[in-house]
């Protein structure tokens, strides 16, 4: 089953695009913002400063944007996308760009995520397979429960064949803190259904996608 806790239910655009207005409301942007002001003052900065006068409400508005997958129901987003069609070959979309921040750390991760389903009398709107793994992206998260957070949504309300997604992935918490190792990728994968049963299918698919790219972006 779809996991939808992370959506805010009082929320009173649910079912919106991704790009219909914010996501915090003007009071818990000044939250956050007071607490970037105390972090700053944590470490020794001077939040009085020129150049961080307006860096506490900058870093509120990014987290707007940063963050604005709560906000989108993605049931709903592709609900209304579905369309009857008798194509039944597999249906692969490649390199698609993703940005999301890791919830361990708030530390930015990125990359590109690849999706493939075979259709059984349904097909997806093109646009709608970048934006499903937007809304999973644009939220605090791991790689792993993303990418299968993608497959289980499209395998569950367009009942394909099969799904796989793929995602590859740079994470600045090891890249930039820890281990340091900043030429280290990650690559996740959920198959579900004929991806999952068949090697053939399997990589067929794998063989569109190929290996993990050296440069992600």
């Amino acid at each position: 089953m779809i996991d939808e806790s992370y959506l805010d239910r009082t929320h009173p655009d649910p079912g919106g695009d991704l790009e219909d207005g914010p996501v915090l409301s003007a009071n818990c942007k000044g939250v956050v913002a007071d607490a970037v002001t105390a972090i700053l003052r944590a470490v020794g900065e001077d939040p009085e400063r020129e150049g961080l006068l307006a860096t506490p409400n900058r870093v509120a508005r990014a987290y707007d944007e940063l963050l604005i997958g709560y906000k989108v129901d993605p049931v709903t987003l592709l609900n209304n996308a579905l369309f009857e069609a008798s194509y039944s070959e597999m249906v692969v979309v490649t390199d698609i760009d993703f940005y999301s921040l890791c919830e361990h750390h708030m530390l930015p991760f990125f990359g590109k995520a690849h999706v493939a389903y075979i259709p059984n009398r349904k097909v997806i709107g093109l646009s709608k397979i970048p934006r499903i793994v937007e809304v999973y992206a644009r939220r605090l998260q791991i790689q792993e429960r993303m990418t299968r957070q993608i497959a289980e949504l499209i395998d569950e309300l367009v009942q394909p064949l099969g799904v796989a997604v793929v995602v590859d992935g740079v994470h600045m918490c090891m890249a930039m803190r820890g281990v340091k190792k900043a030429n280290a990728r990650m690559r996740t994968s959920a198959l579900l259904g004929t991806f999952a049963d068949n090697p053939k299918t399997r990589a067929e698919f794998m063989d569109h996608i190929g290996p993990v790219a050296r440069s992600l972006v």
